[in-house]
């Protein structure tokens, strides 16, 4: 069948955008511009609907890829809505880990990053470390010591020798650094794997190392003595390496599913209420200054056996939620209900056009 040259048209280069995603924008730009942050509540459906002039069921389309994305929580009820949250640690690890699987990633790889990072996270946390910190690295040992003979204890001590480093990171003020760093730990936690035909003394002299090392550390770091840190941790990072390797450890290549995000979140949960998560993540108090408006300013270490990764526990820790403000400014509400008109109109010329 032959085609008419008469009837065919040039194709259309035409980005259709739904009016969710629109809508999703739009209140990411009432977020910023509202200088809103975690704890802070959105307008109810009802107000976003008026602001925005949509049904209820793209607000809700809307809210939910706000969600999915780690930015808000949707929660029901008369007091319900869309609050701010900040994004968790558990959900950034999937996403990266997701990109990751279609990457070739290697245990060395991993590893030229923790000797660059690691030795300056732990030598940035000496003048913040507390009797708390001091108290929560001395439990960690013990945990790991002495090398257990059974299996699943030598699972869970060798997931808790990472926690010494998350400890050392909640303690560290750069956001960023210890940001990349307990991503790191993350995937060690989750993808490194050993064989079970590692024999089992080579485990029990990776945790007797570990140990040894995390006490030289820990000493150190009660000494105030920030570079003898800096040079044991360098020194940590490259015996971890080598002992991976005689072990035959291996990067397991998965997606992260959202069960395991669960068992992430449960994990830090279980830490929480066992009180060994000893300190809040630091946020720089200048940047989060500059953020309020002047009115708010007042107001691994892993083995393959047939448990799971959520089978240890981890240290991390959640932001304190904010202050609720009374309401998000209307010159923010207008703008970005202005946007949304302008954009679901430009949207439906360019439908038209093409029909």
């Amino acid at each position: 069948m032959a085609l008419d040259p008469q009837t065919m048209r040039e194709p259309l280069e035409i980005k259709q955008q739904k009016r969710g995603d629109l809508v999703a924008e739009s209140i990411k730009r009432l977020i910023t511009e509202g200088n809103l942050l975690p704890g802070d509540r959105l307008p109810r459906e009802v107000e976003l609907q008026q602001m925005f002039g949509v049904s209820k069921s793209t607000i809700r389309e809307a809210l939910k890829s706000l969600e999915v994305q780690g930015l808000i929580k949707v929660s029901t009820g008369p007091s319900g809505g869309g609050m701010v949250v900040e994004v968790p640690l558990e959900r950034t690890f999937q996403l990266m880990q997701n990109y990751l699987f279609f990457k070739e990633v290697s245990i060395d790889d991993i590893y030229t990053v923790r000797q660059l990072l690691e030795p300056e996270l732990a030598a940035g946390a000496v003048p913040h470390l507390t009797e708390a910190d001091f108290a929560a690295l001395e439990h960690n040992m013990a945990c790991c010591s002495p090398a257990s003979h059974d299996r699943r204890e030598l699972l869970r001590q060798r997931q808790a020798d990472v926690d010494f480093h998350d400890i050392l990171a909640a303690a560290n003020p750069n956001s960023f650094l210890r940001f990349t760093c307990e991503l790191v730990n993350e995937m060690i936690r989750q993808l490194i794997v050993f064989g079970n035909e590692t024999p089992r003394r080579e485990h029990e002299k990776f945790g007797t190392a570990n140990v040894n090392i995390h006490r030289q550390i820990t000493d150190a770091a009660r000494a105030g003595d920030a570079q003898r840190v800096r040079e044991l941790m360098q020194f940590h990072m490259q015996e971890a390496r080598t002992y991976i390797k005689r072990m035959n450890g291996k990067l397991r290549g998965r997606l992260i599913l959202d069960s395991d995000i669960a068992d992430m979140q449960q994990r830090v949960r279980s830490q929480l209420g066992n009180g060994t998560a000893q300190k809040a993540r630091r946020k720089p108090a200048a940047a989060s200054e500059a953020r309020k408006t002047p009115a708010r300013r007042k107001g691994s270490e892993a083995l393959a056996v047939d448990v799971g990764p959520n089978a240890a526990t981890g240290v991390a820790s959640k932001a304190a939620p904010r202050g609720v403000p009374k309401a998000v400014p209307k010159t923010v509400t207008k703008a970005a209900s202005k946007t949304v008109s302008k954009a679901v109109s430009g949207a439906s010329r360019k439908r038209a056009a093409a029909d």
